[in-house]
């Protein structure tokens, strides 16, 4: 049974939500709205939106701190069942500018929520279960960028292996830059592989493609394939990511720019999730007529690595 706690007074919810920080602002919107955590977790079940109630009672306590794009689907849902603004929770977990730090991304958190619902309604659309059933043993990837700064588009070579049987497909996820439209974003394969369903919403710069393999795999088999997306529809581009599920395999990551647009400087950088810090920061050097940049990775780990560059 919860302990009962005293409604704080309007101002003070005000003051919390506005100053933060987040586990306070949390626990004095519960406080104020008389909501226990398993009516909380419950309303948002209803929302389609799976939490436990030990999730948030850390949350409220400032043991834990929502990091996952998952987790931070739950705070917006959490802003709607505790009736408060849109946005007021998910802003105090923009970590603040340190010394020596880098931003989260260039993409804003709530741009990230927004893009996360998307991409579940495409591959919920897709069938896609929850484990994809492939570990990727090396991926080779190469990425054009435009005399206009914008993204072109990348050719992927990935050899994976199969950790259950029955795996016959790959879902490849194409995020492209603001004003990307998917409707015009193609997609073809080049080794192993056809394509199959292509699913996109309007207005959202996602696109979800199913590439089919040409045999069904079972556990701990092997297989190399290959596939192009071809983009250049979206507006400058900045940097670009790969995220990992799983830890392990080589991973090779190559920009390619116009001549006519070459970048200033080039860097690598990692993270632990799409809403932490970024680390491993490594200055890049350019190379060859139309500067490439590169990073290798012999080992990944869970997480998501990328180059990103500067214009000015």
């Amino acid at each position: 049974m919860e302990r009962s706690i005293a409604q704080p007074a309007p101002e003070e919810l005000a003051r919390a939500l506005r100053t933060g920080p987040f586990h306070v602002a949390l626990r004095t919107a519960l406080a104020a709205r008389g909501l226990a955590l398993h009516r909380v977790q419950h309303r948002l079940a209803q929302r389609g939106v799976k939490i436990g109630v030990t999730s948030l009672s850390y949350w409220q306590q400032g043991v834990r701190r929502p990091q996952r794009v998952e987790s931070l689907r739950a705070v917006r849902a959490l802003e709607e069942v505790l009736d408060l603004p849109t946005g007021v929770l998910v802003r105090l977990l923009e970590p603040a500018a340190q010394p020596g730090t880098e931003r989260p991304a260039a993409r804003s958190y709530r741009s990230l929520l927004e893009i996360s619902e998307v991409l579940g309604r495409l591959l919920a659309d897709l069938d896609a279960p929850a484990d994809g059933g492939l570990h990727s043993v090396g991926h080779f990837e190469r990425v054009r960028i435009g005399g206009r700064r914008e993204l072109l588009g990348r050719d992927s070579q990935q050899l994976v292996r199969a950790h259950r049987d029955g795996v016959d497909r790959y879902l490849a996820i194409h995020l492209g830059e603001d004003g990307c439209a998917p409707e015009r974003v193609t997609v073809r394969a080049t080794d192993n592989c056809r394509v199959g369903r292509v699913r996109w919403l309007d207005g959202a710069p996602v696109m979800v493609a199913e590439l089919l393999f040409d045999l069904r795999l079972r556990a701990a088999d092997t297989y190399v394939f290959g596939y192009a997306i071809e983009d250049g529809t979206g507006g400058p581009s900045a940097e670009y990511v790969r995220c990992f599920p799983f830890a392990g395999g080589q991973y090779v990551l190559q920009v390619r720019f116009d001549e006519a647009a070459l970048p200033v400087r080039c860097h690598r950088f990692a993270q632990t999730s799409a809403t932490a810090l970024r680390s491993g920061r490594q200055e890049l050097t350019l190379s060859g007529r139309h500067g490439v940049a590169h990073l290798a990775e012999q080992s990944v780990r869970t997480g998501i690595l990328g180059i990103a560059w500067d214009w000015d």
